[in-house]
């Protein structure tokens, strides 16, 4: 076996999309080869609805798939198709965009006033981007969990783990998508498929990947005041983690536990032509794609 060594890690970035929803991004819109199939992912975890209830109104998509999954309160969604449904906690939506879609998200807290979820965007290959559209709507009691005997828990939304099989299937990427939680101070070690991209999002506690050799961190490189030094740097909250190849992922969880997503897939290798919600192999596509939502063909009709 073969540990996955870290090649980055970075704190997610704050930013506004939709109506004025305020979110943190942990990569999208850079270099899209980096964690290819994944195009982006954003953390929409709010406490106060002034920061979300805007939602995120009517817009298109077309050449890639989208998983929303959801922590804390719901998510309204309708489309140009006529689906309407709503996602609450612990429940995922996996949508392929294909051809072209029309939709809505509108967020609404719980009790508390809280939103968190997340949305992760994959990249379809050039033979799938033009395919109907399709929902994958799946409740949280579909979603298997796994509780090891050192009390570490997986909840597996996508792909193959511990003996289980997460409900949402038929992913262009053929992802892997784990919610998993380590208890504190345990050392635990994940099977990648040597073949896939990964990366790791940490969201509650603290942990140490890569080796793991201590409980302190992992030793990393950083510029402080123009000189380079080597420390020891735990990644906590908002915090995404990317791995070079390998076919493990280890993780020394920190005095409070930590619960992150680790998240793989296949890289498709394709060109990419990307501006907004539209991603297409060329520019020729990408103008046509804008051309058919300017003159109203953009929505293909159901056959």
């Amino acid at each position: 076996m073969s540990l996955r060594p870290t090649l980055e890690t970075r704190k997610a970035m704050p930013t506004m999309e939709g109506a004025g929803v305020k979110l943190h991004r942990a990569f999208g819109f850079q270099d899209p080869s980096e964690l290819d199939p994944f195009l982006l992912f954003d953390d929409f975890r709010n406490d106060h609805p002034k920061d979300y209830q805007a939602g995120f109104p009517w817009h298109p998509h077309r050449g890639i798939e989208t998983i929303t999954y959801v922590l804390s309160g719901s998510v309204e969604h309708a489309d140009s198709l006529g689906n309407t449904g709503t996602l609450g906690a612990g429940d995922v939506q996996w949508m392929t965009a294909g051809s072209g879609i029309l939709h809505q998200e509108m967020p609404k807290g719980n009790g508390a006033g809280q939103m968190h979820g997340f949305q992760l965007w994959g990249n379809l290959p050039s033979d799938q981007k033009m395919t109907a559209p399709r929902y994958q709507d799946v409740q949280s009691k579909e979603i298997p969990e796994v509780i090891d005997d050192d009390g570490t828990t997986v909840r597996v939304i996508v792909g193959e783990f511990w003996g289980k099989t997460g409900p949402v299937d038929g992913i262009a990427a053929d992802p892997q998508y784990l919610d998993i939680q380590v208890p504190a101070g345990v050392r635990k070690t994940f099977r990648i498929d040597t073949y896939r991209r990964a990366f790791a999002y940490v969201f509650q506690g603290q942990a140490a990947f890569a080796d793991a050799s201590q409980p302190t961190g992992v030793l990393l490189e950083k510029e402080v005041a123009g000189q380079e030094f080597n420390i020891r740097d735990l990644s906590g909250d908002r915090t995404l983690v990317r791995f070079g190849t390998g076919d493990e992922v280890t993780v020394q969880a920190g005095p409070e536990g930590v619960r992150f997503l680790l998240i793989s897939g296949a890289p498709i290798d394709e060109p990419f032509a990307w501006h907004g919600p539209i991603v297409m192999n060329t520019r020729a596509e990408l103008e046509l794609a804008f051309k058919e939502l300017r003159n109203g063909t953009f929505i293909r009709a159901a056959h």
